[in-house]
C-alpha cells in the first residue's frame, strides 16, 4: 500500500498525518509500529489519520508509536487543523475523533482547539475501583498522591517541588502501567514556575518520553486549577514549547491554544505484512 503523508510538529511532539477520506485506509498496530518507526519508517510520536465523517468535517482516528490507538492527541489534533483549514479560513473544523467531537479554528498565528470537558469522576478516567481523583496514591516513594484527569485519555498528573528532578525513564512506565489503571496512563510531573505559569514533563501512554503533550498540559492545567494552585488559564512550559491552556467557567470546556509547524511531505510503501523484527 503506497501512503502519502505530511510530517509535522506542535512543540517538537512530532505526527505523522494521513489524509484518509478520499481511501479507506486501515492500519494494523504491526504497520501503524513501522510507520512511526524512527530507524525503518518515517518516525514519529504519534499517527493523525484523516477519515471521511458524516457527523463532522473530518473523522481522526489516532495511533501510539507502539501501534495501540489512542483517544486524543492535543498537539497531533492542532497539526490535522492546521493541513485541512485554509490559511485564511476564520470558520471553525469539526473532528469526530474516537474521544469524541472536536472543534478547531486559527486564532491569529496560533492553532486553538475545543478539548471539550475533561473527565474527572473515577469511572471517567478510567480507574480500576473508586476514588478520590484529587488524591491518588500511587505508592511511588517520594511521589505526593496524583490528579486524575482524562482528557480523551486517562492522565495521572503529579504536583511536585521540582519536575526536573524527576527520572523519567525510570518512573514513567512503571506508573504508566500500574494495576489502577485498565488502560494504562499518561504520567505528567509539574511544579508552578509563578503566576499563571507551569513546569511540566511526561511520559506518555504508548510513546514514552516526548517533549510536549497536548491533553497532558490540558490535565495538568485541570489538576493545578483543582488543587487551587492556580487560576484556569495559564502557559504550560514544555521541554518542546509552551502551549495557552483555559478551563473555561461557563462551560467547563478546555481551549488549548499552541503553534503547529509542517516539515516534509512524502510518500511510503507499506507492506500489507510486517515482518517482526529480533
Amino acid at each position: 500500500m503506497e501512503l502519502t503523508f505530511t510530517k509535522m510538529h506542535g512543540i517538537g511532539n512530532d505526527v505523522v498525518v494521513i489524509d484518509g477520506r478520499q481511501r479507506d485506509i486501515a492500519l494494523t498496530a504491526d504497520q501503524a509500529r513501522l510507520i512511526a518507526d524512527r530507524n525503518f519508517g518515517i518516525g514519529c510520536d504519534q499517527i493523525m489519520l484523516i477519515t471521511a465523517s458524516d457527523d463532522a468535517d473530518i473523522g481522526l482516528k489516532i495511533y501510539n508509536n507502539d501501534g495501540s490507538e489512542s483517544g486524543a492527541c492535543g498537539n497531533g489534533t492542532r497539526c490535522v487543523a492546521d493541513l485541512v483549514l485554509d490559511p485564511d479560513d476564520t470558520g471553525k473544523l469539526t473532528m469526530d475523533s474516537t474521544g469524541g467531537m472536536l472543534e478547531a479554528w486559527r486564532d491569529g498565528a496560533m492553532i486553538a482547539v475545543d478539548m471539550g470537558v475533561p473527565g474527572l469522576n473515577w469511572q471517567d478516567i478510567p480507574l480500576a475501583h473508586e476514588a478520590d481523583t484529587l488524591h491518588v496514591d500511587l505508592g511511588h516513594d517520594g511521589l505526593p498522591p496524583a490528579v486524575m484527569v482524562n482528557m480523551g485519555n486517562p492522565h495521572a498528573v503529579h504536583l511536585v517541588d521540582d519536575a526536573e528532578a524527576i527520572d523519567l525513564a525510570v518512573t514513567g512506565p512503571v506508573l504508566e502501567h500500574h494495576p489502577i489503571f485498565p488502560e494504562r496512563a499518561n504520567i505528567e510531573f509539574a511544579h508552578p514556575l509563578g503566576e499563571n505559569r507551569l513546569r511540566m514533563r511526561v511520559w506518555e501512554r504508548g510513546a514514552g518520553i516526548t517533549i510536549a503533550c497536548g491533553t497532558g498540559a490540558c490535565a495538568t492545567l485541570v489538576a493545578a486549577a483543582r488543587r487551587g494552585i492556580i487560576g484556569r488559564e495559564a502557559d504550560i512550559v514544555l521541554d518542546g514549547g509552551v502551549l495557552n491552556i483555559t478551563w473555561r467557567e461557563d462551560d467547563d470546556r478546555i481551549i488549548m491554544r499552541g503553534p503547529s509547524t509542517a516539515v516534509f511531505s512524502g510518500s511510503m510503501t507499506l507492506p500489507d505484512q510486517v515482518r517482526a523484527r529480533p
